[in-house]
């Protein structure tokens, strides 16, 4: 069951959010109180939380706050990945939450934290339970990133590419499952800590892991995850087909969905990180979503 809408996808990180097109995040803003009314009128007890900043900033926090953001979210939402790009340490985890806790009285998810096996499987194994032991009990929500291997073929989602040098390739290896399916050293180590600990998985359109992925969250103790269901993607021809596939596939689990990436021919620039021209079709790309697979009834609470 759809469990929380997210609203966007580390909107503080130009690889998902333009600051040419969108300077001090005036039409984010104005975007995502759009989208976190309509989601409220379809559904009244669904969480609302704000996309996973990255990097973790209260005063952008608080810059939101002071345009009324927050008075129209029931959670934020952190990413860190201290052992491949944050420049502090895997152990300040406790005093970044803590950062964030002391600019918002909302509750603090941490909807993606991992460890690539660039260098070496142990090392993502190591900071896997590591990271378990910091963040227990300090989040109700710890997201997992990620469950596969993003395949060689495809690209990563950041601004500048092979030009990032190692940066770039650590994505391509943040999974506890290989490229094949087959497990890396941590997979197994990652039953111990669920179900205190989700997963958070991207499904590509189309994506043929699907049914896969399904079968290892619930070999691995999975019982809640983080995905997301891209505005891009709902445009393409037949893409309701795809949408109530990847829906139902999950129902097995208490899932968040991540409302992101503009269309190319509805971004002011033609880019999935462009703030919208009407933010109002975001709004109802949104409120569709939860139509669709919500609907109006009660949602279950999650655990504080």
């Amino acid at each position: 069951m759809i469990e929380a809408a997210m609203i966007w996808n580390e909107p503080n990180n130009k690889s998902h959010w333009d600051p040419e097109v969108d300077p001090g995040w005036v039409k984010f803003c104005e975007m995502v109180v759009l989208a976190a009314k309509a989601i409220r009128a379809e559904n009244a007890s669904l969480p609302r939380v704000l996309g996973g900043m990255s990097p973790i900033d209260p005063t952008w926090v608080q810059l939101l706050a002071s345009r009324g953001v927050m008075e129209h979210v029931d959670a934020v939402a952190v990413h860190g990945f201290p052992l491949d790009w944050n420049l502090w340490s895997l152990h300040d985890w406790p005093q970044k939450i803590d950062e964030i806790r002391a600019v918002t009285d909302k509750p603090i998810w941490v909807s993606e934290v991992g460890v690539s096996t660039f260098g070496a499987e142990e090392v993502q194994d190591w900071g896997l339970k590591r990271t378990a032991e910091l963040l227990r009990g300090r989040a109700p929500r710890i997201h997992w990133y990620s469950l596969y291997d993003l395949p060689k073929e495809w690209e990563a989602t950041t601004r500048h590419k092979e030009a990032e040098g190692s940066s770039y390739y650590r994505h391509f290896a943040m999974g506890i499952l290989r490229q094949d399916g087959t497990p890396k050293i941590a997979a197994e180590h990652f039953r111990t800590v669920t179900p205190d600990v989700g997963l958070c998985q991207w499904f590509h359109y189309e994506d043929h892991r699907l049914d896969d992925a399904v079968e290892w969250m619930k070999r691995l103790g999975v019982t809640y995850l983080r995905t997301g269901l891209s505005w891009a993607d709902w445009l393409r021809p037949d893409a309701e087909r795809w949408f109530d596939r990847l829906v139902r596939a999950l129902e097995p689990f208490d899932t968040t969905v991540t409302f992101c990436f503009t269309p190319e021919e509805e971004g002011i620039a033609p880019h999935h990180t462009s703030a919208p021209k009407d933010p109002a079709r975001f709004a109802e790309f949104c409120a569709e979503m939860v139509r669709r697979y919500v609907g109006s009834g009660p949602v279950k609470p999650i655990p504080a």
